[in-house]
């Protein structure tokens, strides 16, 4: 059952850095994530799964201590997700491979994995999730209800962007429709609203280029039944692109 869920986004550039000089700037937002992931632990969770947007590289799972990288960014920064030791990618002893070793983490999952490290996270084991843009809203749905199934104390960590459209600069240049789009995200997931964000608008979505669309649905199917509350801790959109934070318990 789902006990407690964080929202953070997921730019390479809230990994200082990575930002380098433009640190500064986001400093807010990484603030806000810190926060987020301080409801998680004081949740007590069993089991910890991170929900990320991925290329088709990247789809699937990823298991604890799965690696990152942030040198295609120009960084020499590598990073593990996890790291309680409660699994490897080599997995238990005598268990043989775990599925996922063998592939880095997609970026918005290495992101999830610098905010773990970040906090010291160490109080439950961790497990990722790469989801494919194009997922339709009832996989995603069903594949949050599978998540909740796997203890009796699950949280998530859901990383995502909503729009990219915000501003003239931003990556998808300046969309009409952007800034009600994001602010419809924001209070659905700053209310923990499970219904409006199984009925986002995926194919407004892609052409806004918000890709925690279906990271968000598979938080809403995780949600079901749980009775969650939410908080929107920030909301904003540097260089154009909507950065949501959000904590639920």
């Amino acid at each position: 059952m789902l006990v407690a869920a964080a929202v953070c986004p997921c730019p390479p550039l809230l990994v200082p850095d990575v930002a380098a000089g433009a640190a500064p700037e986001l400093d807010t937002a990484r603030a806000a994530c810190t926060d987020a992931l301080g409801v998680l632990a004081a949740a007590r969770p069993d089991r910890l799964v991170v929900v990320g947007p991925a290329d088709q590289s990247g789809r699937g799972p990823h298991p604890e201590g799965a690696r990152g990288t942030f040198h295609g960014f120009g960084v020499d920064l590598d990073v593990r997700l996890g790291g309680n030791g409660a699994r490897t990618p080599e997995g238990p002893a005598g268990s043989g491979p775990v599925e996922g070793a063998d592939r880095p983490l997609p970026p918005s999952l290495a992101v999830a994995a610098w905010l773990l490290g970040r906090t010291n996270w160490s109080d439950a084991p961790v497990e990722g999730l790469g989801v494919g843009e194009p997922l339709a809203a009832e996989r995603c749905i069903q594949s949050g209800r599978e998540i909740a199934e796997r203890g009796e104390r699950v949280a998530l960590l859901v990383m995502g962007d909503a729009s990219a459209c915000r501003t003239l600069k931003a990556p998808g240049y300046l969309d009409d429709r952007a800034a009600g789009f994001d602010a419809e995200v924001a209070h659905a997931l700053g209310t923990a609203d499970v219904a409006a964000l199984k009925t986002l608008d995926a194919e407004l979505a892609y052409e806004l280029k918000a890709s925690g669309r279906a990271p968000w649905q598979v938080l809403a199917g995780a949600a079901e039944g749980a009775g969650l509350a939410g908080a929107l801790l920030y909301e904003d959109a540097p260089y154009g692109v909507g950065y949501v934070v959000a904590a639920w318990s």
